[in-house]
């Protein structure tokens, strides 16, 4: 790691030529306050300009950007190799199609610096997100003031309750980078949505974690081509239920470890159940026969493989909205879900 380095922002990057300059112009600024930034670009064999306009942007901006080529391995190893390339002490990812607030960036800098040298220093720093919906004038911030405190460095026992809907993304999180290569994460390669494993499974080596209550992120979302768009998200819903496996599989571990806090349990079971409600709905939204059967099997196999963490997801409010029996059940899971979407504006 070079000692220089405060922060390195990892770009994952895949035929983003239409939305990269947003991304890194949000980033480097007027270049004047960020020597101590490392902007990462990570090509995942791009064919579009996006390799020429990230060598761009690293000519302009020297000591300050950088690009890594590799082959095409999907979103999982594009963070992986950023991981691995990263000099800053702390590491967030920004997806290519998305961009950070200039005001809440520059608190995040400022927060970092105070950070730097302090034994007692946060693993991780939590800051809010705003879904940016193409369609939709207004936009709907996730912020976190119930559970945590803003301002303050909690460990996990001083964490409050999560909301029913809410949990911490990829979006929110800056890691510690050496927390992140000690915690052995590797995201799995040509496999979407394994920014939920990015934002879950690191999350027992954490000790402290501090929240800044800035809305840093801008969450793009609405386009038809998006992997988080729910036409897309069921033609590929096989990958949406193998990151939930390796999610359940993750927690049915650390439950049984002692070492790991309560409250970082609760809050990994909530997450979990959010995740499985998120595949269930996709798989009533299928419609299909094929698709019913399918969602009744993945509960089924959760029940065989860790039966207590069965029953306390199916006995939640949410397992038994995705549920409830026949045609008419799923319609009411339906409407909920329809109600979510307006009330949030997600996807």
């Amino acid at each position: 790691m070079n000692p220089a380095k405060l922060l390195t922002v990892v770009v994952p990057s895949y035929n983003s030529a239409a939305y990269l300059h947003r991304c890194l112009d949000s980033l480097v600024g007027d270049g004047t306050d960020v020597a101590d930034v490392e902007v990462l670009i990570v090509d995942d064999g791009s064919w579009d300009e996006t390799p020429a306009i990230g060598a761009r942007y690293a000519e302009r901006y020297p000591g300050v950007v950088r690009v890594v080529s590799k082959p095409n391995g999907g979103h999982g190893s594009a963070v992986n190799t950023g991981v691995d390339h990263a000099q800053g002490l702390y590491l967030k990812v920004v997806d290519s199609d998305d961009w950070l607030d200039a005001a809440a960036f520059a608190r995040l800098r400022e927060a970092l610096r105070g950070f730097a040298g302090d034994p007692q220093a946060p693993d991780m720093v939590v800051t809010n997100y705003v879904y940016e919906n193409v369609d939709r004038r207004r936009r709907a911030a996730v912020r976190y003031t119930e559970a945590l405190v803003p301002g303050r460095t909690v460990t996990w026992d001083q964490v409050g309750r999560f909301r029913k809907s809410q949990y911490m993304l990829m979006h929110s999180l800056v890691y510690r980078t050496g927390l992140l290569r000690e915690s052995g994460l590797r995201l799995p390669e040509h496999t979407f949505y394994v920014d939920n494993l990015y934002a879950f499974v690191p999350l027992v080596h954490v000790r402290r974690l501090h929240y800044l209550d800035v809305d840093l992120y801008r969450y793009f979302i609405g386009r038809s081509d998006q992997s988080v768009n729910e036409t897309v998200m069921i033609s590929r819903v096989d990958q949406q239920l193998r990151v939930n496996r390796m999610m359940m599989e993750h927690l049915s571990a650390v439950r049984s470890d002692p070492r790991v806090p309560r409250a970082l349990r609760r809050y990994l079971l909530h997450y979990v159940g959010i995740v499985c409600v998120v595949s269930s709905m996709l798989l009533i939204r299928a419609g299909t026969r094929d698709a019913i059967a399918q969602k009744d099997r993945f509960w089924r196999e959760l029940r065989q493989a860790d039966e207590a963490l069965y029953w306390r997801l199916r006995l939640s409010v949410m397992g038994q909205l995705v549920n409830l029996p026949g045609r008419p059940g799923r319609e009411v899971s339906v409407l909920a879900y329809k109600a979510a979407q307006r009330a949030l504006g997600f996807n």
